[in-house]
């Protein structure tokens, strides 16, 4: 059995091969809530509904986020009429959000709703957010305000300087029931290859959560995200600067080097091996690139014969 910590699109491309070798039963994704928010009064849980449209191969593959075959009336209709749009919600993505706000007016837990929505997407691994509290990615720009992170992302297009970040509502928040055992219950933890400042970082400011991942140390793997200095998607190596860290394996190493005990790099980065071991854990160097399922299944193998 495996737990995977995750977040995004990265998490998302790894847990599809993960399916591809191992039973969904036997597969638990503790997914980041802090990029939740809410927009046009409908609760929107990104890195869920991500994860969630992947596994049952039903993600815009354009984009990465969002349903094939998407339509945008309604945003088309809003933008006539001098609405908000630019957080794009696609008309089939709506109703997913509909749902979710619905049963949490109703009273449903996130992770009541999370199953629903899984078990109607055929979604067949245990898809669980970290938290079914409040949780909240906020940034302070260098130049400008604090900002919730779907701003950040989006509306400015992660270009902007970020001098700090915080995770509204952590201190506060309870890990959702279950979470805590997955981790120490897991054969194999693996951080996936998510941004570690924006993505891993709000689960691991769930109180629990980090304390429960270092108990696990020995038997967690990580997958780095950045790939000759760059991350393939979205701001992680920028991050990692602004956060104080490397924009390489070796600052990604240095970040997990408390939680985990070996961390996947890619090829292109095979030169940094030693470095990556002196931050403390062990290194091991593979293709991970996620470019077709193939890939993605080979990466779980990999990641799975590490472990072992």
């Amino acid at each position: 059995m495996i737990t995977a910590l995750a977040g995004g699109v990265g998490a998302a491309k790894l847990l599809r091969g993960f399916i591809e070798v191992l039973p969904p039963e036997e597969i638990t994704a503790l997914v980041n809530t802090g990029d939740d928010t809410v927009f046009h009064g409908l609760h929107v849980s990104p890195d869920l509904d991500t994860v969630m449209y992947t596994l049952a191969d039903a993600i815009n593959p354009e984009t990465g986020w969002g349903l094939a075959g998407e339509t945008w009336r309604v945003m088309e209709s809003l933008r006539r009429l001098g609405g908000l749009t630019w957080f794009n919600l696609g008309d089939q993505d709506l109703a997913t959000h509909c749902y979710r706000t619905q049963r949490l007016s109703e009273g449903a837990t996130l992770s009541e709703v999370t199953r629903e929505l899984a078990r109607s997407f055929g979604v067949d691994i245990r898809l669980q957010p970290v938290t079914d509290d409040p949780l909240r990615t906020r940034l302070t720009l260098v130049d400008g305000p604090e900002v919730g992170f779907q701003e950040y992302f989006v509306k400015h297009h992660h270009d902007v300087a970020v001098a700090s970040v915080t995770f509204a509502g952590a201190a506060e928040s309870r890990p959702a029931p279950g979470v805590l055992d997955a981790i120490e219950q897991a054969e194999v933890v693996v951080v996936c290859p998510s941004n570690p400042v924006v993505s891993i970082g709000p689960v691991l400011a769930v109180p629990g959560i980090r304390k429960a991942l270092m108990s696990r140390r020995d038997d967690a793997v990580g997958i780095s995200p950045i790939i000759a200095g760059a991350a393939l998607k979205g701001p992680a190596d920028r991050l990692l600067v602004e956060m104080g860290f490397e924009a390489s394996v070796v600052g990604v190493a240095r970040w997990y080097a408390p939680m985990i005990s070996t961390l996947v790099i890619d090829e292109a980065d095979a030169d940094l091996a030693t470095a990556v071991e002196a931050e403390g854990v062990r290194c091991v160097v593979a293709p991970t690139l996620m470019t077709s399922k193939e890939a993605s299944a080979q990466l779980a193998r990999t990641v799975l014969d590490v472990a072992s």
